[in-house]
């Protein structure tokens, strides 16, 4: 390790914290188990282990080990270490609020694990001390950034894989190699897609010049990326909870995305429809709203597509389209009027405005309690997610005005009179549009 203090502060206070660890365990303390399995073989029956949850042995006694000689030294040092914030993203970590020092315990406590990766015991091992300290000495001179690798669920591709931008791929678990073992059998084995984001160190900053660390700026793209493959296509694409991060050429560690609600349906992506993506989540990027009522109603649709129970979803979906065609507030009735104006060919109007007043008081039976006709109410809440994801979708690639009360009022107004304006032959925003 470049730095002698450092190697041997980190050498020393190891040694302390395995003696004072191994002394809990024969007070009679036990390492906890989980059981797992392994392989990858898609209908392959699983060979399951126990495995020791060593990391988390040593995370509860996390209070122990800060009183531990040489702990507050280890900590001020790797404060100052120029690899903290990559070697806490290869080990599934990331910078938390709270500063460098709350950092340095993290990475600590990361160290720790791997040292005594999967034991019951805390001897050390030689071999494994040095080859944990090689890998944080490794994080200080890496260049190539963080490796993020996810699943995506409700969407398919007719290729093997597709590369949407430098540095992002879209693929088959099967045309990957070197994926970790879980990827491969997540969600017990169900059809699923593997998106690869490589993070370089000069993307780690945002907008407005802060900082931000590797893997939370891969967290943002991935959610991006996400928020681009729902408005594309009705399909509900959802990531897995489950993330594996590495810097450089490591080795990838599990992290935790959250809870990316299940999907519904299957977006499928025909070879035709590639470039179309490609341009569609590059345009998104470029052009997705920050903090006007268009951004407000998008957070409202991703949020309703997070959601397990359609009518939840259903009261995210009609709180956006209000923020968007109904200004006035509800009490003025004019959201069910002005989507059919947008959504809708003039011959079909009043049959959608029936449906969006159904949808209203669909949402206030599902808040009073009631019981649901599944069927039709799963048809209308699916109907007013399509019809907010293409105003979204429209006014952010420019297909429409963002103005879209006044809009939907001009249409209306062509309707009665069609040679009062040029916009009575307005193409449907729930229809495509080419781009």
């Amino acid at each position: 390790m470049r730095s002698h203090r450092l190697h041997t502060a980190l050498t020393e206070f190891i040694d302390s914290a395995a003696i004072r660890l191994q002394a809990v365990i024969d007070a009679g303390a036990e390492v906890p188990f989980e059981l797992g399995s392994r392989g990858r073989r898609r209908g392959a029956t699983p060979l399951y282990c126990y495995r020791a949850l060593t990391a988390a042995f040593i995370a509860e006694h996390e209070g122990e080990l800060e009183r531990v000689q040489g702990h507050d030294e280890a900590v001020a040092l790797l404060a100052d270490f120029d690899g903290l914030d990559r070697y806490l993203a290869s080990t599934g970590a990331h910078m938390r609020p709270g500063g460098e020092r709350r950092a340095a315990k993290a990475a600590l406590g990361a160290l720790l694990a791997d040292v005594f990766d999967e034991q019951t015991d805390f001897e050390i091992r030689p071999a494994r001390l040095q080859a944990a300290l090689q890998r944080l000495e490794r994080s200080e001179s890496a260049g190539t950034g963080v490796t993020l690798l996810a699943t995506l669920h409700g969407l398919t591709i007719a290729s093997d894989e597709l590369t949407l931008t430098k540095g992002l791929v879209i693929a088959h678990p099967g045309a990957l190699k070197g994926l970790p073992d879980d990827a491969g059998t997540v969600g017990g084995g169900e059809d699923h897609l593997i998106v690869l984001l490589a993070v370089p160190d000069d993307l780690s900053s945002t907008a407005d010049g802060d900082s931000d660390d590797p893997l939370t700026q891969g967290r943002r793209l991935l959610n991006d990326l996400l928020r681009a493959l729902r408005l594309f296509g009705d399909g509900r694409v959802a990531l897995g909870e489950l993330a594996w991060a590495r810097v450089g050429d490591g080795a990838f560690n599990p992290v935790a995305l959250g809870a990316g609600g299940r999907p519904h349906g299957m977006l499928v992506v025909t070879v035709e429809q590639e470039d179309e993506l490609r341009a569609f989540c590059n345009l998104v990027s470029r052009r997705a709203p920050v903090d006007n009522e268009l951004a407000w109603a998008l957070r409202r649709f991703e949020l309703g597509c997070g959601r397990e129970n359609p009518y939840e979803a259903l009261s995210d979906h009609l709180l956006a389209l209000r923020a968007l065609l109904e200004p006035e507030g509800p009490s003025s009735g004019l959201l069910a009027g002005r989507l059919a104006a947008l959504c809708a060919t003039p011959e079909q109007r009043v049959a959608l405005t029936e449906r969006v007043v159904g949808a209203v008081a669909l949402e206030r039976a599902f808040i009073a309690g009631s019981s649901m006709k599944r069927a039709r109410g799963q048809a209308l809440c699916s109907e007013l997610a399509d019809h907010l994801r293409a105003l979204l979708r429209d006014v952010i690639c420019g297909h429409l005005g963002p103005d879209l009360p006044a809009l939907a009022d001009r249409l209306l107004i062509a309707q009665e009179d069609p040679d009062a304006d040029e916009w009575s032959e307005q193409t449907p925003a729930s229809e495509p549009v080419p781009a």
